[in-house]
């Protein structure tokens, strides 16, 4: 036990009528929903680098939450209390995953060699956190865009010494997820892209991409690493512009390179806003895409135009996000990751558990409506008739490839008629969304 939580019993679940902000209202991580238990239907999982690494530091100002292991302590002091505190929290609070970078959990490195030894030691000891725990592992991933090395990428990076190192990192960090029995890999380019075209060659970072993630995806397969790997999306920030803009441009880029069946997306809803897109949009595209994976909740703020990794509490939104995700199959290795960090102001350990249990509960609302949703069939009944001339004729065989454009023009100079448009009934499919939503 790290001594900081000591105050705060393990969180229970009271229900909607309790009055208790350290109680679940409405996770009740056993119940039943469309035959499988809430904590099997959302795999909640806590992030490390927010959590226990950030101190509430911004550009403007200095750290805001004087945690313990934020303290006067060596590295590897620190790297251990941190790990202490980390599981303190997770089993008061219950979910069942974690998420780590690889420098969130260690003790910091000046060369390749130190990191691969101060990295190893603390693996050693998450494995025996793991072991006397319920927490499992959701997903590992490599930092590669905070140290001043990576300033012009990563495996994009013009210089191959620091994709050298690059690669260092990652072969021990997808080595270390698979031995801590992590269901996923991310693969989050922070700095995969440019701030200026005038100096890059977006052809070669491109090719120098896909030789990468080829390459990861091999020593998946060398190592015996039955988990997914999953890129994130995001459109810019800190980059101007990033190769890995949003789930479409990914799966461009997946499919150049011959890894659209070997690696899948782990969406940000924030990062879709900054995309100009919403939730549900990157959610469908990916199950469009058969690329579906992970999720990192958490929402934006409407009036700031940068990544706020706030807290998701938009009902609506994530009720929207959970319809697509039960309507695509779900999540298989993937899960519920809360990529999200408590303001500044809400500086005490109550304001993170505050902070996930109403996740947690607006995440359990939003799956409730989204099956209620779903049983309902008023969504998708409507989609399913819109579409449904697609089924027979020629139209079945234009979708079949067996048929041509000559075909279809002549079809329409048979017919002789202007179609007549249908309406696509937005503010209704509104309305019972609005029913849904409670």
């Amino acid at each position: 036990m790290s001594g900081y939580f000591d105050h705060i019993d393990p969180i229970q679940y009271e229900g909607p009528e309790s009055d208790n902000p350290l109680a679940f209202k409405y996770y009740d991580a056993k119940k039943k929903i469309m035959g499988k238990s809430i904590e099997d239907h959302l795999r909640v999982a806590v992030c490390y680098w927010h959590n226990f690494c950030w101190d509430g530091f911004d550009i403007f100002g200095a750290g805001t939450f004087d945690r313990p292991w934020h303290g006067p302590l060596n590295d590897q002091l620190a790297a251990e209390a941190k790990l202490d505190a980390a599981f303190d929290f997770f089993d008061r609070l219950g979910q069942p995953f974690f998420c780590f970078h690889d420098t969130d959990v260690m003790a910091a490195a000046n060369t390749p060699k130190e990191h691969v030894e101060n990295f190893a030691a603390i693996v050693d000891k998450i494995e025996s956190k793991m072991a006397n725990s319920k927490t499992n592992l959701l997903w590992g991933t490599a930092n590669m865009f905070s140290h001043p090395r990576y300033m012009a990428g990563a495996s994009t990076n013009p210089n191959p010494d620091v994709v050298e190192f690059c690669a260092l990192q990652v072969k021990h960090c997808l080595e270390a997820t698979h031995r801590l029995g992590g269901a996923g890999y991310v693969l989050w380019g922070g700095r995969e892209g440019y701030d200026t075209i005038l100096n890059t060659n977006v052809g070669q970072e491109m090719e120098q991409l896909g030789r990468f993630v080829s390459m990861v995806v091999e020593h998946k397969h060398k190592i015996g690493f039955k988990g997914d790997i999953w890129i994130e999306p995001k459109p810019h920030e800190p980059t101007k512009h990033q190769y890995d803009r949003d789930v479409a441009t990914v799966y461009g880029f997946l499919k150049t390179y011959g890894l659209e069946k070997e690696v899948g997306v782990n969406i940000e809803p924030n990062h879709a806003t900054l995309a100009g897109h919403n939730f549900e949009h990157e959610v469908e595209m990916a199950n469009a895409f058969g690329i579906f994976g992970s999720i990192d909740f958490n929402r934006g703020d409407p009036q700031n135009g940068w990544d706020t990794d706030q807290f998701p509490n938009d009902l609506r939104e994530n009720t929207m996000a959970l319809y697509y995700i039960l309507k695509g199959g779900g999540f298989t290795n993937g899960g519920a990751n809360f990529d999200a960090k408590v303001r500044r102001q809400s500086n005490t350990a109550e304001d993170l558990f505050f902070a996930h249990i109403g996740g947690m509960d607006l995440l359990a609302r939003a799956l409730m409506n989204a099956a209620d949703l779903i049983e309902s069939e008023k969504l998708s009944e409507f989609v399913s008739r819109r579409y449904s001339g697609w089924k027979t004729g020629l139209a079945a065989k234009m979708l079949s490839g067996q048929t041509d454009l000559d075909s279809m023009a002549s079809a329409a100079l048979e017919k002789n008629v202007s179609p007549e448009p249908i309406s696509g009934r937005q503010e209704y499919l509104e309305n019972i969304v609005t029913q849904y939503t409670k």
